[in-house]
Protein backbone atom coordinates (compact mmCIF):
# COMPACT_ATOMS: atom_id res chain seq x y z
CA UNK A 1 0.00 0.00 0.00
CA UNK A 2 2.93 2.37 0.63
CA UNK A 3 4.49 1.52 -2.75
CA UNK A 4 1.60 1.38 -5.21
CA UNK A 5 -0.38 4.43 -6.27
CA UNK A 6 -3.69 2.63 -5.66
CA UNK A 7 -6.48 3.77 -3.27
CA UNK A 8 -10.21 3.48 -2.51
CA UNK A 9 -11.14 5.10 -5.84
CA UNK A 10 -9.56 2.24 -7.77
CA UNK A 11 -11.11 -0.83 -9.38
CA UNK A 12 -9.07 -4.06 -9.23
CA UNK A 13 -9.53 -7.15 -11.42
CA UNK A 14 -8.81 -10.43 -9.65
CA UNK A 15 -7.55 -13.01 -12.16
CA UNK A 16 -5.49 -15.80 -10.56
CA UNK A 17 -7.14 -18.42 -8.31
CA UNK A 18 -7.50 -17.19 -4.71
CA UNK A 19 -5.56 -20.15 -3.29
CA UNK A 20 -2.54 -18.57 -4.99
CA UNK A 21 -0.85 -16.46 -2.30
CA UNK A 22 -0.23 -13.48 -4.62
CA UNK A 23 -3.88 -13.25 -5.65
CA UNK A 24 -5.00 -13.78 -2.06
CA UNK A 25 -2.88 -10.87 -0.78
CA UNK A 26 -2.71 -8.44 -3.72
CA UNK A 27 -5.99 -9.31 -5.42
CA UNK A 28 -8.18 -9.69 -2.32
CA UNK A 29 -6.65 -8.58 1.03
CA UNK A 30 -4.99 -5.49 -0.48
CA UNK A 31 -8.24 -4.31 -2.08
CA UNK A 32 -10.12 -4.82 1.22
CA UNK A 33 -7.38 -2.99 3.14
CA UNK A 34 -7.48 0.11 0.92
CA UNK A 35 -11.24 -0.06 0.30
CA UNK A 36 -10.98 -0.52 -3.46
CA UNK A 37 -13.63 -2.19 -5.63
CA UNK A 38 -12.72 -5.72 -6.72
CA UNK A 39 -14.15 -7.69 -9.64
CA UNK A 40 -13.49 -11.32 -10.48
CA UNK A 41 -12.39 -12.16 -14.00
CA UNK A 42 -14.76 -14.58 -15.73
CA UNK A 43 -11.91 -16.48 -17.39
CA UNK A 44 -8.93 -16.03 -19.68
CA UNK A 45 -11.14 -15.47 -22.77
CA UNK A 46 -12.99 -12.63 -21.01
CA UNK A 47 -10.02 -10.54 -19.80
CA UNK A 48 -10.36 -7.67 -22.32
CA UNK A 49 -14.16 -7.71 -21.96
CA UNK A 50 -13.89 -7.54 -18.13
CA UNK A 51 -11.25 -4.75 -18.18
CA UNK A 52 -13.72 -2.69 -20.21
CA UNK A 53 -16.94 -3.72 -18.46
CA UNK A 54 -15.67 -3.05 -14.92
CA UNK A 55 -13.56 0.02 -15.87
CA UNK A 56 -10.50 -1.57 -14.23
CA UNK A 57 -7.67 0.74 -13.09
CA UNK A 58 -5.22 -1.81 -11.60
CA UNK A 59 -4.55 -5.49 -12.04
CA UNK A 60 -1.77 -8.06 -12.08
CA UNK A 61 -1.35 -10.84 -14.64
CA UNK A 62 1.24 -13.45 -15.55
CA UNK A 63 3.55 -12.46 -18.49
CA UNK A 64 1.77 -14.72 -21.00
CA UNK A 65 -1.35 -12.50 -20.76
CA UNK A 66 0.58 -9.30 -21.56
CA UNK A 67 2.53 -11.08 -24.30
CA UNK A 68 -0.73 -12.22 -25.95
CA UNK A 69 -2.23 -8.72 -25.63
CA UNK A 70 0.92 -7.26 -27.22
CA UNK A 71 0.86 -9.77 -30.09
CA UNK A 72 -2.86 -9.09 -30.77
CA UNK A 73 -2.43 -5.29 -30.74
CA UNK A 74 0.50 -5.47 -33.21
CA UNK A 75 -1.40 -7.89 -35.50
CA UNK A 76 -4.47 -5.64 -35.54
CA UNK A 77 -2.37 -2.55 -36.26
CA UNK A 78 -0.69 -4.40 -39.14
CA UNK A 79 -4.07 -5.55 -40.49
CA UNK A 80 -5.31 -1.94 -40.42
CA UNK A 81 -2.11 -0.70 -42.09
CA UNK A 82 -1.22 1.47 -39.07
CA UNK A 83 1.76 -0.43 -37.64
CA UNK A 84 4.55 1.63 -39.24
CA UNK A 85 2.83 4.93 -38.36
CA UNK A 86 2.44 3.81 -34.72
CA UNK A 87 6.10 2.71 -34.56
CA UNK A 88 7.14 6.16 -35.84
CA UNK A 89 4.92 7.84 -33.22
CA UNK A 90 6.51 5.67 -30.51
CA UNK A 91 10.00 6.71 -31.64
CA UNK A 92 9.14 10.42 -32.00
CA UNK A 93 7.47 10.60 -28.58
CA UNK A 94 9.81 8.40 -26.52
CA UNK A 95 10.82 11.31 -24.25
CA UNK A 96 7.25 12.44 -23.47
CA UNK A 97 5.64 11.81 -20.07
CA UNK A 98 3.42 8.75 -19.54
CA UNK A 99 0.36 11.05 -19.37
CA UNK A 100 1.25 12.62 -22.74
CA UNK A 101 1.85 9.21 -24.32
CA UNK A 102 -1.54 8.06 -23.00
CA UNK A 103 -3.21 10.84 -24.99
CA UNK A 104 -1.22 10.07 -28.15
CA UNK A 105 -2.01 6.33 -27.99
CA UNK A 106 -5.59 6.68 -26.75
CA UNK A 107 -6.86 3.97 -29.14
CA UNK A 108 -4.51 1.40 -27.58
CA UNK A 109 -5.59 2.44 -24.05
CA UNK A 110 -9.21 1.98 -25.10
CA UNK A 111 -8.47 -1.70 -25.83
CA UNK A 112 -7.99 -2.10 -22.03
CA UNK A 113 -11.03 0.06 -21.19
CA UNK A 114 -9.17 3.39 -21.09
CA UNK A 115 -8.85 3.54 -17.28
CA UNK A 116 -5.69 1.53 -16.53
CA UNK A 117 -3.36 3.26 -14.05
CA UNK A 118 -1.03 0.33 -13.44
CA UNK A 119 -0.42 -3.18 -14.77
CA UNK A 120 1.83 -5.49 -12.74
CA UNK A 121 3.46 -8.60 -14.22
CA UNK A 122 4.65 -11.44 -11.99
CA UNK A 123 5.32 -15.20 -11.66
CA UNK A 124 7.87 -15.31 -14.52
CA UNK A 125 10.09 -13.03 -16.63
CA UNK A 126 8.36 -10.61 -18.98
CA UNK A 127 9.68 -10.16 -22.53
CA UNK A 128 11.72 -6.94 -22.75
CA UNK A 129 10.05 -5.85 -26.00
CA UNK A 130 6.56 -6.21 -24.46
CA UNK A 131 7.49 -4.09 -21.43
CA UNK A 132 9.13 -1.42 -23.63
CA UNK A 133 6.19 -1.20 -26.06
CA UNK A 134 3.53 -0.96 -23.35
CA UNK A 135 5.43 1.88 -21.71
CA UNK A 136 6.02 3.56 -25.09
CA UNK A 137 2.19 3.58 -25.43
CA UNK A 138 1.90 5.29 -22.03
CA UNK A 139 0.73 2.15 -20.21
CA UNK A 140 2.40 1.77 -16.78
CA UNK A 141 3.52 -1.86 -16.91
CA UNK A 142 5.90 -2.91 -14.11
CA UNK A 143 7.26 -6.21 -12.91
CA UNK A 144 6.99 -7.63 -9.41
CA UNK A 145 8.54 -10.63 -7.69
CA UNK A 146 7.70 -12.87 -4.78
CA UNK A 147 7.38 -16.40 -3.48
CA UNK A 148 4.80 -18.28 -1.42
CA UNK A 149 7.42 -18.50 1.35
CA UNK A 150 7.69 -14.68 1.51
CA UNK A 151 3.93 -14.00 1.72
CA UNK A 152 4.65 -13.23 -1.25
CA UNK A 153 5.96 -9.82 -2.42
CA UNK A 154 9.72 -9.20 -2.18
CA UNK A 155 10.14 -6.48 -4.81
CA UNK A 156 7.97 -4.48 -7.17
CA UNK A 157 8.29 -1.63 -9.64
CA UNK A 158 5.87 1.30 -9.64
CA UNK A 159 5.09 4.57 -11.42
CA UNK A 160 8.11 6.29 -9.87
CA UNK A 161 10.69 3.49 -9.69
CA UNK A 162 11.11 1.56 -12.91
CA UNK A 163 13.89 0.06 -15.02
CA UNK A 164 13.15 -2.17 -18.01
CA UNK A 165 13.86 -5.82 -17.20
CA UNK A 166 13.94 -5.20 -13.44
CA UNK A 167 11.52 -6.55 -10.81
CA UNK A 168 11.91 -3.18 -9.09
CA UNK A 169 13.33 -2.49 -5.65
CA UNK A 170 13.01 -4.44 -2.42
CA UNK A 171 9.85 -3.62 -0.41
CA UNK A 172 10.46 -1.37 2.67
CA UNK A 173 9.92 -4.15 5.25
CA UNK A 174 12.53 -6.47 3.69
CA UNK A 175 16.26 -6.81 3.18
CA UNK A 176 17.81 -8.60 0.21
CA UNK A 177 21.34 -9.79 -0.57
CA UNK A 178 23.13 -12.05 -3.05
CA UNK A 179 24.92 -15.26 -2.07
CA UNK A 180 27.88 -16.88 -3.88
CA UNK A 181 28.27 -14.02 -6.35
CA UNK A 182 30.09 -14.97 -9.58
CA UNK A 183 32.37 -12.81 -11.76
CA UNK A 184 29.32 -11.41 -13.60
CA UNK A 185 27.81 -10.12 -10.34
CA UNK A 186 25.14 -12.84 -10.32
CA UNK A 187 24.29 -14.71 -7.11
CA UNK A 188 21.39 -16.42 -5.36
CA UNK A 189 18.84 -13.94 -4.04
CA UNK A 190 18.21 -14.17 -0.28
CA UNK A 191 15.44 -12.32 1.62
CA UNK A 192 14.97 -11.35 5.26
CA UNK A 193 11.88 -9.74 6.78
CA UNK A 194 8.68 -10.21 8.81
CA UNK A 195 6.93 -11.69 5.76
CA UNK A 196 9.36 -14.64 5.52
CA UNK A 197 7.75 -17.94 6.58
CA UNK A 198 8.54 -19.55 9.94
CA UNK A 199 9.03 -23.02 8.41
CA UNK A 200 7.73 -25.64 6.02
CA UNK A 201 5.05 -27.24 8.19
CA UNK A 202 6.49 -30.16 10.15
CA UNK A 203 9.39 -30.46 7.71
CA UNK A 204 12.56 -29.45 9.56
CA UNK A 205 14.92 -30.85 6.92
CA UNK A 206 13.36 -28.86 4.05
CA UNK A 207 13.24 -25.72 6.22
CA UNK A 208 16.93 -25.93 7.14
CA UNK A 209 17.87 -26.15 3.45
CA UNK A 210 16.38 -22.74 2.66
CA UNK A 211 16.37 -20.77 5.95
CA UNK A 212 19.74 -19.68 7.35
CA UNK A 213 19.86 -17.11 10.22
CA UNK A 214 16.48 -15.72 9.13
CA UNK A 215 17.56 -15.37 5.49
CA UNK A 216 15.36 -17.22 3.01
CA UNK A 217 17.32 -18.56 0.03
CA UNK A 218 14.98 -18.13 -2.93
CA UNK A 219 16.68 -20.44 -5.42
CA UNK A 220 16.59 -17.59 -7.96
CA UNK A 221 19.75 -16.12 -9.45
CA UNK A 222 19.86 -12.34 -9.66
CA UNK A 223 22.00 -9.25 -9.92
CA UNK A 224 21.41 -5.94 -8.12
CA UNK A 225 22.55 -2.70 -9.75
CA UNK A 226 24.04 0.36 -8.05
CA UNK A 227 20.56 1.95 -7.66
CA UNK A 228 19.13 -1.10 -5.88
CA UNK A 229 17.12 -2.44 -8.83
CA UNK A 230 16.94 -6.25 -8.87
CA UNK A 231 17.23 -8.25 -12.11
CA UNK A 232 16.28 -11.95 -12.04
CA UNK A 233 18.52 -14.10 -14.27
CA UNK A 234 16.93 -17.54 -13.82
CA UNK A 235 16.31 -20.41 -11.44
CA UNK A 236 19.42 -21.86 -9.78
CA UNK A 237 18.27 -25.45 -10.38
CA UNK A 238 17.32 -24.70 -14.02
CA UNK A 239 20.79 -23.48 -15.01
CA UNK A 240 22.56 -25.78 -17.46
CA UNK A 241 26.28 -26.01 -16.71
CA UNK A 242 28.37 -26.94 -19.74
CA UNK A 243 31.65 -28.88 -19.74
CA UNK A 244 33.60 -25.63 -20.25
CA UNK A 245 32.03 -24.20 -17.06
CA UNK A 246 29.74 -21.79 -18.94
CA UNK A 247 26.22 -21.29 -17.57
CA UNK A 248 23.12 -21.36 -19.75
CA UNK A 249 19.94 -19.69 -18.46
CA UNK A 250 17.08 -21.53 -20.27
CA UNK A 251 14.50 -18.78 -19.66
CA UNK A 252 16.66 -16.23 -21.50
CA UNK A 253 16.90 -18.43 -24.61
CA UNK A 254 13.23 -19.42 -24.50
CA UNK A 255 12.24 -15.74 -24.60
CA UNK A 256 14.24 -15.39 -27.82
CA UNK A 257 12.64 -18.46 -29.47
CA UNK A 258 9.11 -17.53 -28.37
CA UNK A 259 9.31 -14.38 -30.51
CA UNK A 260 9.43 -16.43 -33.71
CA UNK A 261 6.25 -16.69 -35.81
CA UNK A 262 4.32 -19.89 -35.18
CA UNK A 263 5.89 -20.58 -31.76
CA UNK A 264 3.42 -20.98 -28.90
CA UNK A 265 6.09 -21.77 -26.28
CA UNK A 266 9.49 -23.46 -25.97
CA UNK A 267 11.57 -25.45 -23.52
CA UNK A 268 15.38 -25.43 -23.45
CA UNK A 269 17.18 -28.42 -21.93
CA UNK A 270 20.64 -29.97 -21.82
CA UNK A 271 21.27 -33.39 -23.33
CA UNK A 272 24.48 -35.50 -23.08
CA UNK A 273 25.57 -36.39 -26.64
CA UNK A 274 28.39 -38.83 -25.86
CA UNK A 275 29.32 -41.42 -23.23
CA UNK A 276 30.63 -38.55 -21.11
CA UNK A 277 27.61 -37.39 -19.02
CA UNK A 278 29.21 -33.92 -18.69
CA UNK A 279 29.39 -33.46 -22.46
CA UNK A 280 26.09 -31.57 -22.64
CA UNK A 281 24.64 -29.80 -25.66
CA UNK A 282 21.62 -27.52 -25.82
CA UNK A 283 18.34 -28.85 -27.24
CA UNK A 284 14.90 -27.25 -27.56
CA UNK A 285 11.32 -28.47 -27.60
CA UNK A 286 9.12 -26.12 -29.62
CA UNK A 287 5.34 -26.10 -29.22
CA UNK A 288 3.96 -24.70 -32.45
CA UNK A 289 0.63 -23.09 -33.32
CA UNK A 290 -1.38 -25.65 -35.31
CA UNK A 291 -3.38 -23.04 -37.21
CA UNK A 292 -0.19 -21.38 -38.52
CA UNK A 293 0.91 -24.64 -40.18
CA UNK A 294 -2.36 -25.97 -41.56
CA UNK A 295 -1.72 -28.26 -44.53
CA UNK A 296 2.00 -28.64 -43.70
CA UNK A 297 3.65 -31.99 -42.93
CA UNK A 298 5.65 -32.56 -39.75
CA UNK A 299 8.85 -32.67 -41.87
CA UNK A 300 8.04 -29.26 -43.40
CA UNK A 301 7.28 -27.76 -39.99
CA UNK A 302 10.53 -29.12 -38.54
CA UNK A 303 12.50 -27.77 -41.51
CA UNK A 304 10.92 -24.33 -40.97
CA UNK A 305 12.03 -24.31 -37.32
CA UNK A 306 15.49 -25.68 -38.20
CA UNK A 307 16.04 -22.58 -40.34
CA UNK A 308 14.76 -20.29 -37.55
CA UNK A 309 17.10 -21.93 -34.99
CA UNK A 310 20.06 -21.61 -37.40
CA UNK A 311 19.37 -17.86 -37.58
CA UNK A 312 19.12 -17.60 -33.77
CA UNK A 313 22.38 -19.55 -33.36
CA UNK A 314 24.19 -16.96 -35.47
CA UNK A 315 23.30 -14.26 -32.95
CA UNK A 316 24.69 -16.17 -29.94
CA UNK A 317 28.11 -17.32 -28.69
CA UNK A 318 29.10 -20.73 -30.10
CA UNK A 319 28.74 -22.53 -26.76
CA UNK A 320 25.05 -21.49 -26.53
CA UNK A 321 24.16 -22.92 -29.95
CA UNK A 322 21.07 -25.15 -30.08
CA UNK A 323 22.01 -28.57 -31.47
CA UNK A 324 18.66 -30.35 -31.69
CA UNK A 325 14.93 -29.68 -32.00
CA UNK A 326 11.80 -31.52 -30.95
CA UNK A 327 8.48 -30.17 -32.23
CA UNK A 328 4.99 -30.69 -30.83
CA UNK A 329 1.53 -29.11 -30.92
CA UNK A 330 0.78 -30.24 -27.33
CA UNK A 331 1.25 -27.58 -24.60
CA UNK A 332 4.04 -27.86 -22.03
CA UNK A 333 3.18 -29.01 -18.50
CA UNK A 334 2.56 -25.89 -16.40
CA UNK A 335 1.39 -24.73 -12.96
CA UNK A 336 -1.92 -22.88 -12.38
CA UNK A 337 0.02 -19.62 -12.75
CA UNK A 338 1.36 -20.67 -16.16
CA UNK A 339 4.92 -21.45 -14.99
CA UNK A 340 6.69 -24.24 -16.86
CA UNK A 341 7.22 -27.32 -14.68
CA UNK A 342 10.78 -27.94 -15.79
CA UNK A 343 11.35 -31.32 -14.13
CA UNK A 344 8.01 -32.77 -15.33
CA UNK A 345 8.63 -31.58 -18.91
CA UNK A 346 12.16 -33.01 -18.89
CA UNK A 347 10.83 -36.37 -17.65
CA UNK A 348 8.27 -36.39 -20.48
CA UNK A 349 10.92 -35.52 -23.09
CA UNK A 350 13.23 -38.30 -21.83
CA UNK A 351 10.34 -40.80 -22.15
CA UNK A 352 9.57 -39.61 -25.68
CA UNK A 353 13.24 -39.77 -26.73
Amino acid sequence: ASILDVDSSDRILSFLPLHHVFECTVGMLFSLYIGAERSFCEGIRHIIENLNEYKITFTSFVPAIYENMHKTILKNLEKEGKLEAVKKLMKDNKDKTMAEKKEIFKDIHNVFGGHIKLFVSGAAALEKEVEEDFRAWGVNLCQGYGLTETSPVVAIGNKKYHKTGSIGKCVPSDEVKLLDINKDGIGELAVKGPNVMLEYYENKEATEKVLKDGWFQTGDLARIDEDGYIFICGRKKSVIVLKNGKNIFPEEMETLINKEDGVEESFIFGKPISKDPNDIKIFVKIVYNKESFEGKTETEIKEYFNEKIKSINKTMPHYKAIRGIIISDKPLIKTTTNKIKREKNLEQIIKEL
